[in-house]
């Protein structure tokens, strides 16, 4: 027997169903093509490129080589903003407090990663208010002396400073910055007692070096290469993972019979948190390709750059091992950023 049909009432009631059924799939479909051109229309208007240190700088450098070739990619303006003072934490807090979702910025290590440890007052959180998009370069540090350091290595430095107490001093630019902590590092492990002089620049460090009112510090390899050749002071060790090409007959530090691993400044392109995850996949994507410019490169690797334009989680990954590994020297020493 064939099946009574449905009555009226209950076929109009499956229509609305399946009208509501189609509805709702067209009102999803609608939503998922309009968040996607939304996500592909990105940027809608201008966007700044924050630089937390002077025009000419080498962040600055990066930051305008990034900006130029996303502009030509996006096909919106991308410009650069610089926002120097504080060693860099006041540019990085203007990147991580950004909200109109048209804002990324450079920040190098430090700022970008154990700033908060040093300073509990900081305004943000390099590890919660920063997402990364891609680390840009990267150098070595290089320890150096005045050539009146009766010391050719690292051992000898050592010996030194443990024979004469308190007669040392080495230099930085700043507390908590890569250079302090890589000598506070190295008098902690060795018992040393030497006196820490900070600096407002790279070149007045390496200026009072050179005059021999300081004696030691770890420098950023491109700011004292130029010194170790000329004889103006006398390199050591080199910070990195292998040994640095410019200077091929520096051991590394592990080499020189120090534990622990590279150590290496940087410069890191960086989003508000908050940043949809593909906008930043995509900058990620085409950060490498910002730096190849000739001229890009040239300027880079005479300040003793290695161009990097790595991944969002290789950066990730490096912010999060300063962390882990300068935490416990910053607690333990009472490093604050007046140290």
């Amino acid at each position: 027997m064939a099946s009574p049909c449905p009555a009226p009432t209950t076929r109009r009631r499956h229509a609305l169903i399946g009208l509501a059924g189609v509805a709702g799939a067209v009102a999803a479909t609608a939503r998922a093509r309009a968040q996607g051109t939304a996500a592909a229309a990105w940027p809608e208007r201008a966007v700044r490129v924050i630089v937390p240190y002077p025009g000419g700088s080498t962040p600055d450098i990066a930051a305008r080589a990034v900006a130029q070739h996303y502009q030509r990619i996006f096909g919106q303006p991308f410009v650069a903003d610089n926002r120097a003072g504080g060693g860099g934490t006041i540019g990085t807090d203007a990147i991580a407090k950004a909200t109109d979702g048209h804002t990324i910025g450079v920040s190098i290590g430090g700022p970008a990663s154990t700033a908060k440890i040093i300073n509990p007052a900081l305004p943000y959180d390099p590890a919660t208010d920063l997402v990364p998009i891609s680390l840009l370069t990267r150098l070595p540090f290089v320890l150096v002396v005045h050539p009146s350091v009766p010391a050719r290595s690292v051992a000898e430095l050592v010996a030194h400073a443990k024979a004469n107490p308190g007669a040392l001093n080495y230099g930085s630019v700043g507390a908590g910055t890569l250079g302090h902590l890589l000598m506070a590092e190295l008098a902690a492990r060795h018992g040393l007692d030497m006196t820490h002089v900070p600096y407002r620049s790279v070149p007045q460090a390496v200026t009072e070096l050179v005059a021999g009112r300081i004696q030691a510090m770890f420098a950023a390899s491109g700011a004292v290469l130029g010194q170790v050749r000329e004889g103006t002071a006398r390199g050591l060790a080199v910070s990195s993972d292998a040994r640095f090409a410019p200077v091929p007959d520096l051991p590394t530090l592990r080499e020189a019979g120090e534990p622990g691993e590279g150590a290496y400044g940087w410069i890191g392109l960086f989003a508000p948190s908050g940043t949809p995850a593909e906008r930043v996949a995509r900058l990620s994507a085409e950060a490498g390709k910002a730096l190849g410019a000739q001229q890009t490169r040239r300027s880079l690797e005479a300040a003793g750059f290695e161009i990097v334009g790595s991944d969002a989680a290789t950066l990730r990954a490096l912010v999060d091992a300063e962390i882990r590994r300068w935490a416990p020297l910053i607690r333990r020493l009472g490093i604050r950023p007046e140290s």
